[in-house]
């Protein structure tokens, strides 16, 4: 049986590839017993020490942001204003402090589990942005720095064959990141899956 799990290389590549080849990919959360899963539909790319919106702008490294100076394949993982984590993926390689945020997922398998952490029963609202699809899929703090390619990981990324053609992704501006300036704020990075009802709002 061919082993569907990303590898390593999947994201030691361009960021901005990385964050339109994730676009159809399924994200894993073995969970007490239960299997949450999703389709990335929307993405955003960080490229970096020169992206003004990333955390590594200027070459800045601390605890929080330690992990993005690694290989790509790991998790970084922070919360905002202390209520909603954002879960990003790193990628390019090591000391290159790059990362993919999933902003978006189209609910797969364990659904119930989802509404139940979410405490909604409206499919729409599950996991249409980034802190909503954390908090369905039960993704926090104690992730950051997972390894997605470790074998056995119960945290990983699936290739289930789905083909999203180049017509079907639409690209925009990132979302809430006007501190970092007109240019970076207004930059093409974000990446989603056109007419996929689960793009957040």
């Amino acid at each position: 049986m061919r082993d569907k799990r990303l590898k390593r290389g999947f994201f030691i590549r361009p960021t901005i590839i990385v964050s339109k080849a994730l676009l159809g990919k399924f994200l894993i959360h073995e969970y007490r017993g239960q299997i949450l899963s999703g389709m990335i539909v929307e993405t955003e790319a960080y490229i970096g020490e020169k992206d003004k919106a990333a955390h590594s702008y200027g070459g800045r490294r601390t605890i929080r942001n330690e992990v993005e100076y690694g290989p790509g394949g790991y998790v970084y993982i922070y919360l905002v204003y202390g209520l909603h984590h954002q879960l990003n993926f790193v990628t390019a390689g090591t000391d290159q402090p790059e990362c993919v945020l999933i902003r978006a997922l189209e609910p797969a398998e364990g659904i119930e589990v989802m509404k139940n952490n979410r405490k909604t029963g409206k499919l729409s609202n599950l996991t249409n942005g980034p802190g909503k699809l954390c908090q369905a899929l039960a993704l926090d703090r104690s992730l950051n720095g997972h390894d997605l390619t470790a074998k056995g990981s119960d945290f990983y990324i699936e290739d289930r064959g789905v083909k999203i053609s180049p017509k079907r992704i639409k690209k925009g501006p990132r979302i809430g990141i006007d501190y970092a300036g007109p240019y970076w704020s207004r930059v093409h990075w974000r990446f989603w899956i056109k007419d996929n009802p689960f793009v957040s709002k």
